[in-house]
C-alpha cells in the first residue's frame, strides 16, 4: 500500500517520549494547592503538574480531584524501556518534593507515553498522505505539521480538504 517514497518520509518523523502519571482521589479530597498547572523547570524529573480538574474549571463536590504529571523528555527517554512500576516510585518521590501537601491518591496511573511530541515532522507535507485510494486511507496528525493545537488544527483541516473529493 505504501509505496518507498512514502515509507522513507514517515520513517523519517521522529517523537519525543515521557511518562504521564495520574493520581486520583476521592470526591472531597482538597488539594491545597494555589495553581491549576505549573511547568517545573529545576527538576530532573518532572517537567508539568495539573490539577486536572482546576485546569479544565470543572471542580465537582461529586467527583474526586486529579492530579497529572508529565516527566521531562530526558527522563523519558533515560526510562523508556525501565519497569513502569520504578519508574512511577521515582516520580512519585520527585513529586513529593515538589508538592510535599499532596495527600495520599486512591489510585495511580503511570503510563509509558513513547510518541509524545514530535521532535521532527514530516519534511515537506501538507498536514496529512494519502496512502492509498481505493479504499481511501489518508493519515494524519501533528507528526505531519507540528506538537501543538495549531498543528493539529492545521492537520485535521487538511485531512478534511483530502477526503472531501472522494465523497
Amino acid at each position: 500500500v505504501i509505496n518507498e517514497s512514502q515509507k522513507q518520509q514517515l520513517e523519517s518523523v521522529s517523537y519525543s517520549s515521557r511518562y504521564a502519571l495520574g493520581l486520583f482521589y476521592e470526591a472531597g479530597t482538597g488539594i491545597a494547592v494555589p495553581w491549576a498547572a505549573q511547568y517545573i523547570t529545576d527538576n530532573p524529573c518532572i517537567r508539568f503538574i495539573s490539577i486536572d480538574n482546576k485546569k479544565r474549571n470543572i471542580e465537582s463536590p461529586e467527583v474526586g480531584p486529579s492530579v497529572v504529571v508529565h516527566t521531562t523528555v530526558t527522563f523519558g527517554s533515560q526510562h523508556l524501556d525501565s519497569d513502569p512500576a520504578e519508574v512511577q516510585q521515582v516520580i512519585l518521590s520527585h513529586l513529593q518534593r515538589i508538592v510535599p501537601s499532596l495527600p495520599k491518591p486512591s489510585s495511580i496511573k503511570c503510563q509509558r507515553w513513547r510518541y509524545s511530541q514530535v521532535t521532527r515532522a514530516m519534511p515537506n507535507c501538507p498536514g496529512q498522505m494519502i496512502l492509498h485510494t481505493q479504499p481511501l486511507l489518508i493519515c494524519g496528525g501533528d507528526g505531519f505539521t507540528r506538537s501543538n493545537f495549531d498543528g493539529c488544527i492545521e492537520s485535521a483541516m487538511s485531512l478534511a480538504e483530502a477526503v472531501k473529493p472522494h465523497l
